[in-house]
């Protein structure tokens, strides 16, 4: 929300209304400090393109009540689309967010982008017929991809298990077929706007750490996604982890936390062993069945993420670390392992109220934060004009 929304326009005016609070015109006029007929002017200009709508009246200290205003979640629709390894998932989703329809498909990334995202946009317009909407209600699409995005251009930047994505222009190819902005960010950050929007919308500081074929954090300060100059802000998968000196990463380095803590290196110690161990899920099932080698291998493992974890803590202080990811599905074991490494090497006063949980969202968080991450896009001050035909 712009600081000061008296030096900007109608958008600015808007920003007021998204938290969907019904505000009256004159609760308007004192929050922004403009006069309440410029006030009535831009309130009339957002009715008039379905932004906002009335809703039940304030109370009235005499008279006739105020009118109260909020925002109206179904003036348009924005298209999320998760890409994972093996799967994906379009929803379609109203400007709070909220789902409306879905559809997931066994279409894995490495069939390469055109594949993938023609699969996606044709999904994508599939849904936004069914919803008995025409294609000019859609105002953006948002897109996670399973890697590393520079994100000024949205182009995947040498993803380890995205074969023909690198330097791909995603937004580009997407606009082809769909005339709308198109956002592209890697899963983990999406997956932190997903669980935050719809978990935890009142924690400003949290992390989102996604554990599963590889490891990663997304980062929220002050209740924004902080990405980095390059947009690899979080990508805690590859620091050096002491106990792992010597074990290979996918990387081409030695020694990374991805190299022992994600499923598949849980699962090649497990296999080592003699446990029928090929894949995170194999893990997730040996747990479940009580196997105390499984247990303990996934313990450790959280032991090895919260070293990690703890200097996160003293860099960034959040109140909320939350554990997601396939791995997540193994339930306490690994979030138990975390606690104990963080809470005991961290310095009272940073983890005295950190929470340490599981994802609420689960496998879901990542099709949520791309949902949001074209809404935020579409309602921004600077893009709202454009997308509404406001007055500036």
């Amino acid at each position: 929300m712009p600081s000061n929304p008296s030096a900007g326009g109608v958008g600015e005016l808007f920003q007021l209304l998204r938290d969907g609070v019904p505000r009256t015109r004159a609760e308007l006029a004192k929050a922004s400090g403009l006069a309440r007929s410029t006030v009535a002017a831009r309130v009339d200009e957002l009715m008039d393109r379905g932004l906002i709508r009335p809703v039940a009246d304030a109370a009235s200290t005499g008279g006739r009540p105020p009118s109260q205003f909020a925002l109206n979640p179904s003036a348009k629709v924005v298209i999320g689309v998760d890409i994972g390894a093996s799967h994906t998932t379009v929803a379609v989703s109203d400007l709070a967010g909220t789902i409306l329809a879905e559809q997931t498909g066994q279409m894995e990334v490495a069939r390469g982008p055109e594949a993938v995202l023609g699969w996606a946009v044709e999904t994508g317009a599939s849904l936004v017929r069914s919803l008995d909407l025409s294609r000019d209600r859609v105002a953006a699409v948002g897109v996670g991809v399973p890697g590393p995005v520079e994100h000024p251009t949205g182009r995947p930047v040498n993803p380890p298990i995205m074969p023909g994505w690198d330097r791909f222009d995603v937004p580009g190819w997407v606009q082809q077929h769909v005339e709308v902005p198109v956002l592209v960010d890697n899963d983990v950050n999406i997956s932190a706007l997903g669980e935050r929007a719809f978990a935890w919308p009142n924690i400003d500081h949290l992390m989102f750490v996604k554990v599963g074929t590889g490891i990663g954090a997304g980062i929220i300060s002050h209740g924004q996604l902080l990405r980095g100059a390059q947009g690899t802000a979080g990508d805690i998968g590859h620091v050096r982890v002491a106990r792992s000196a010597d074990v290979p990463c996918p990387c081409g380095n030695r020694g990374c936390l991805e190299a022992l803590a994600s499923g598949p290196a849980i699962a090649r110690e497990l296999a080592s062993r003699g446990f029928p161990a090929s894949n995170g899920g194999d893990v997730v099932e040996l747990v479940k069945q009580g196997n105390l080698e499984a247990i303990q291998a996934v313990r450790q493992a959280g032991r090895d993420l919260g070293e990690v974890l703890t200097t996160s803590v003293s860099l960034l202080n959040p109140s909320l670390i939350v554990i997601g990811g396939a791995m997540a599905r193994v339930g306490e074991h690994l979030i138990a392992g975390v606690r104990e490494v963080v809470y005991t090497r961290t310095t009272p006063l940073a983890s005295e109220h950190l929470t340490i949980a599981q994802s609420v969202t689960a496998g879901r968080a990542a099709v949520l934060g791309a949902a949001m991450l074209a809404v935020e896009h579409a309602l921004s001050p600077d893009v709202l004009p454009q997308s509404f035909a406001l007055s500036s």
